[in-house]
């Protein structure tokens, strides 16, 4: 495949590159290096730009000659999108419109999109499958939902081919040690129970300990990084062989949670020693349980994750925060 990775240089996009270097596609990157970063992706592979730019677009297409975007790049920070909803609807709207529009003038009509499992709000009933309502609670899982509807009727009305991928909680590193998750600020809990073991200096925020769980800190579905982009290499071969106006969703995770504390204390059995952590009130927008079932995946596209047990994950991630890392510049 000829493909364009939007947003390529951040945490999950670069993990993709790598992915389909190693198999032999040709790839391209744009992105505008807000939270991506130069030094996780080879050099010649970047095209600096914006999705809200009509003209880097079509350059990355041009010079790509893309049969596949995968579209990677929003914002995707919880309680920032509550306090600046503005940057979250221009950004994540407004971008993938360009994306979409773009694709119809260089008539590429494969997508594959990074949503989220913050589509689904709190649900009633887990382990999540694609059938349950969608009632976001945060500004951000609204633009994903919306984006994935923009997306669905584009494909309907243009003849694209496309698939929605709602992500519960990506985790962990490449095997290789060389690129792993760098954001800054840094809201996700492993990287943060990591960081804070590398650096020794750094107090544990632990955001909320009523939840109705049994240990009453959060519960969610972590799925190795190096998994989850294996579901995007096998959604795009799919869409392949599927008739234009083609589009699906699909829920990518383990089907099985843990807890805050259990992560925590998986974390410290990882590092040898303990971390020091201080209990905060509960953040909005964070539902108390997300786990996925990712059957419909696993049936239609003969995905599995093969990576993802907790051990796994955490061990992979602290190989990375040990190593020398990169800068965004």
């Amino acid at each position: 495949m000829k493909t364009l990775v939007v947003g390529g240089a951040g945490y999950i996009g670069s993990h993709m590159t790598r992915l389909l270097l190693d198999q032999g596609h040709e790839v391209r990157v744009l992105d505008d290096l807000s939270t991506g970063h130069r030094g996780a992706i080879p050099a010649e592979l970047l095209i600096e730009g914006s999705l809200l730019d009509p003209a880097a677009l079509d350059q990355a297409l041009e010079t790509s000659q893309a049969d596949v975007v995968i579209h990677f790049a929003a914002k995707s920070i919880i309680p920032e999108s509550l306090s600046n909803p503005q940057l979250y609807y221009q950004t994540n709207l407004s971008g993938t419109m360009q994306v979409l529009e773009a694709m119809r003038r260089h008539r590429c009509s494969r997508l594959i999109f990074s949503s989220t499992a913050a589509v689904y709000g709190t649900p009633e009933v887990v382990p999540i499958d694609e059938s349950a309502p969608t009632r976001p609670i945060s500004p951000y899982g609204r633009t994903k939902l919306f984006m994935e509807q923009m997306i669905a009727d584009y494909a309907a009305a243009y003849g694209l081919r496309t698939t929605s991928l709602r992500y519960f909680n990506a985790a962990g590193a490449h095997a290789s040690g060389l690129i792993g998750e760098a954001h800054e600020p840094e809201t996700h809990l492993i990287p943060n129970i990591l960081r804070s073991m590398a650096q020794g200096d750094f107090t544990l925020q632990l955001f909320g300990t009523e939840h109705p769980t049994a240990d009453g800190t959060c519960v969610r579905d972590y799925i190795h990084v190096q998994d989850l982009v294996s579901a995007h290499l096998r959604a795009a071969e799919h869409l392949a062989n599927l008739p234009a106006g083609h589009s699906d969703v699909f829920n990518l995770g383990l089907g099985h949670g843990y807890s805050v504390l259990e992560v925590l204390e998986a974390a410290q059995a990882v590092v040898g020693r303990e971390i020091p952590r201080q209990i905060r009130p509960a953040r909005a927008g964070d539902p108390p349980t997300l786990i996925a079932n990712p059957g419909r995946a696993n049936q239609i596209l003969g995905w599995h994750c093969v990576h993802s047990d907790l051990d796994t994950i955490l061990r992979s991630a602290w190989r990375w925060h040990q190593g020398p890392g990169f800068t965004s510049t």
